[in-house]
């Protein structure tokens, strides 16, 4: 929600500094508009009047990509739904809990990742917005996930990449593994490079590429 505030001061910086303070912002993080200019009155007293102000909290881009999301979930109808979010170094996480969590995942992760395509996209187009109105403000990547679903999928396919590097040596033959998305092939063939005496590389096209495991010698 857009906090603003109305304030009175002598002065005009008095009332805006006196919403700042109320809002806990700085300068930078509101729109400033002066509701009334200060006026000393008939002989500097009677009459006086006071400066007016409203201070905006401005839209900061995080919180229009959060307030998509928040309305993306509530039409996917997934119940009731708890967002965490925080941003480091320009990425948004976003992790969702509780509601239907096995929905929104879908089949090993492919409609979280729908929706984390659909939010970035979003997201761009409200950073390319804020560039044509000349407000400088960094572009933000999304990763969305559900209930630390995207860590354990992580620490599968490293299993997973494990025992098929085995089983690639032992047996001495490749093995072509499932069709995946491009984050998750990246996370098999580090993990590959940890294994000695086997290598990988990723073949097919578009949602059919999968990662493909071969002993080197």
């Amino acid at each position: 929600m857009i906090r603003r505030v109305e304030k009175k001061g002598k002065t005009i910086e008095e009332a805006v500094q006196e919403g700042l303070k109320e809002l806990d912002l700085s300068a930078h993080e509101v729109e400033i508009e002066v509701l009334e200019e200060p006026s000393r009155g008939i002989l500097g007293l009677v009459g006086q009047k006071q400066a007016r102000v409203m201070l905006t909290e401005k839209v900061k881009l995080e919180h229009k990509i959060l307030k998509f999301f928040q309305d993306l979930l509530e039409y996917m109808d997934l119940g009731e739904d708890l967002i965490e979010s925080s941003i480091t170094q320009e990425i948004l996480e976003l992790q969702v809990l509780g509601g239907d969590i096995g929905t929104l995942i879908g089949m090993r992760g492919t409609t979280l990742n729908a929706v984390q395509y659909i939010v970035n996209l979003v997201a761009g187009n409200y950073w390319r917005q804020l560039q044509a109105e000349g407000k400088s403000e960094p572009r933000i990547r999304v990763v969305i996930d559900a209930e630390g679903y995207r860590s354990r999928r992580e620490a599968s396919l490293k299993r997973l990449a494990r025992s098929v590097a085995e089983q690639a040596k032992r047996d001495g033959g490749k093995i072509r593994l499932e069709p995946m998305t491009p984050m998750e092939r990246r996370i098999v063939h580090i993990a590959v490079q940890e294994c000695d005496g086997v290598g990988s590389f990723s073949e097919g096209e578009g949602r059919f590429r999968h990662v493909v495991v071969f002993p080197k010698d």
